[in-house]
């Protein structure tokens, strides 16, 4: 994602119309939903429509105003969301992109993958808006200060805690085609039920974590331990008759979806630790696969 800066003046219409695919991309990174970010961006421009005339005109950088705007929106919509989310049958996890997209509406890079974006669910609301707009979108602290009402210095400490959570959970990069091909192994070992073959592309300490937004059922908690994912894995596969799994790319990275007579059931995403996997996030919830179904027709 290349620098940006908030100064620089957006004089037309047109330009301000263009501010909407960079508004859904710093959204979907601030709460981890396409379709909440997209809703996030048009609260914005309904915002600035909204202004007279004469105010809409005296506004140096429209583009600036937009970013804000749309940043205290995620901010707010991220406090409330913590509440939501307590209440939320099982885990909660990010909505998963295919790619590519189609409407090229959020750039898939590093600060796409499943594993950043889990990581930036542990942190506050205040972290995660400081980490997305410094680390990813280069936002000088005086501006992120002004979003979450903050002093500069306190947001560049903000920033700071919330790339230790970063750091922590961060694995030793996988060249992507090293990575398709362990997905690709356990796809195989998967289909054919062979538990021997998952144990041995799974690390040691591998979880797994499921999403089901208590629509459809799956794993309640986070499941650990090889042979326990293993078993679990050929479950599936046994007790589910009609099962395609098939091999696409998931927020940038490889990774399965499962078809049932055509039509997507599960997303999964992975991240690897060496040549194992370490993490496996499950996402379910109807409501999370409509860019998924939509991309399968498109």
């Amino acid at each position: 994602m290349p620098a940006r800066c908030l100064v620089g003046p957006v004089s037309t219409t047109h330009e301000v119309a263009g501010e909407r695919r960079q508004l859904i991309h710093l959204a979907y990174r601030l709460l981890g939903s396409l379709s909440e970010a997209e809703d996030a961006a048009q609260e914005a421009y309904t915002r600035w429509y909204a202004l007279p005339e004469r105010q809409r005109h005296a506004v140096d950088n429209p583009a600036a105003w937009l970013t804000r705007v749309a940043s205290r929106i995620c901010l707010d919509q991220l406090r409330s969301a913590r509440v939501r989310r307590e209440r939320y049958a099982g885990p909660w996890l990010p909505e998963p992109l295919p790619a590519p997209d189609p409407a090229d509406r959020v750039t898939l890079d590093d600060s796409i993958s499943m594993a950043f974006l889990v990581v930036l669910e542990s942190m506050t609301p205040a972290e995660r808006v400081a980490v997305v707009l410094h680390d990813v979108f280069d936002y000088p602290f005086a501006e992120i200060a002004e979003i979450v009402g903050r002093t500069p210095a306190a947001c560049r400490q903000l920033a700071t805690s919330g790339r230790r959570r970063v750091s922590a959970a961060r694995s030793i990069p996988v060249p992507a085609g090293r990575q398709a091909g362990v997905v690709r192994e356990f796809r195989l070992a998967w289909e054919a039920a062979d538990i021997g073959t998952l144990i041995g592309l799974l690390d040691p300490a591998v979880t797994v974590t499921a999403d089901g937004g208590g629509r459809v059922s799956t794993l309640p908690r986070p499941l650990r331990g090889t042979a326990e994912v293993a078993r679990y894995g050929a479950a599936i596969v046994g007790n589910t008759a009609g099962l395609t799994i098939l091999e696409r790319t998931v927020n940038g990275r490889p990774g399965l979806v499962t078809q049932r007579d055509g039509v997507i059931e599960t997303v999964l995403a992975f991240d690897l630790a060496g040549d194992r996997i370490r993490s496996i996030w499950i996402v379910r919830n109807p409501e999370k696969l409509h860019a998924w179904i939509a991309h399968s027709h498109g």
